[in-house]
């Protein structure tokens, strides 16, 4: 049987700030605090991060602390999304040149490329870079949809070896598991539905809700390894209102507001992300309690 390289949870780590610029301190604790907590790796700088609102610098040093604080103690996907293919490519290589085990790549944004530019995109960064290229599906932000037909394409490409798929399509991955073969790594990136992804032979999640609950988010991607489906809906179940409230308003405002809350880190972000509202905050309280985080 297949042993994925990576699998369970992987927290999409956010990127704290104060004063305007990345908190440097904050963010090495809070990678410490995911380790300490279990997770099974660690994704800096994709969405989450607010990679569309740093630097290419400090998109950078981002990559380069998280690898350098993980030391090898779990692995480290780099987010390297971009609409530009160059661009992309420059950050697959930086992430390779500091120690990543893997690039997160999300299909372009806004340009909205056909299915065949979709697939050359990913092409261009497998032939420029040797690095492990986890492919990445949100049509909700990319307003396109990686469709199977390209999906099964690029599994046959050497270094593209899996999808972070954000679509909430759970029926789609049965198709791409028969059409991408044993080897091609399945991660949703919904941490609502990821008992169920599990369940239906994933491999793991790229989660939100581990930001504020690693523990907890932990012990349920344990126990869908173990296939023990029953403690796996205990820890769903006790985590389902939080998962729902990250996203009570624009991500990541309320899972900074909940760091924030937990006193780990500034619930600061770029703009155009606001701060979250007062009806989102109350509801952020509302799971942290349900969960047992606060």
């Amino acid at each position: 049987m297949f042993q994925s390289p990576f699998k369970g949870v992987f927290p999409a780590l956010v990127t704290p700030f104060r004063d305007g610029a990345v908190d440097e301190a904050a963010f090495v604790a809070l990678v410490e605090r995911q380790i300490a907590g279990g997770v099974h790796g660690l994704v800096p700088v994709g969405t989450t991060g607010e990679s569309a609102t740093v630097s290419h610098e400090e998109h950078r040093r981002v990559v380069e602390l998280c690898v350098q604080t993980a030391r090898g103690r779990v692995p480290v996907i780099a987010g390297a999304g971009s609409n530009s293919t160059a661009e992309a490519i420059d950050l697959a290589r930086h992430a390779k040149a500091v120690g990543a085990d893997a690039a997160l790549v999300v299909s372009p944004y806004y340009n909205r490329p056909s299915q065949e530019g979709i697939y050359q995109h990913f092409k261009a960064i497998n032939d420029a870079v040797q690095l492990p290229i986890i492919t990445y599906n949100v049509p909700s932000r990319t307003g396109s949809d990686m469709s199977n037909e390209v999906v099964e394409r690029l599994s046959k490409l050497p270094n593209i070896v899996g999808i972070k798929d954000a679509s909430g399509d759970l029926g789609r991955q049965a198709l791409q598991r028969i059409g991408c073969g044993d080897e091609w790594i399945m991660l949703t990136g919904d941490d609502p539905n990821g008992v169920g992804y599990m369940a239906q032979g994933g491999h793991g999640c790229i989660s939100v809700t581990a930001n504020v609950a690693p523990e907890a988010c932990a012990a349920m991607y344990n126990a869908c390894l173990n296939n023990d489906w029953e403690t796996a809906r205990y820890w769903q179940d006790r985590l389902i209102l939080l998962h729902k409230a990250l996203f009570a308003d624009a991500s990541p405002s309320p899972t900074k507001f909940a760091l924030a809350t937990l006193g780990l880190c500034s619930e600061d972000s770029r703009l155009p992300i606001a701060p979250c509202s007062e009806a989102a905050r109350g509801q952020v309280l509302d799971a942290m309690r349900a969960a047992g985080v606060l």
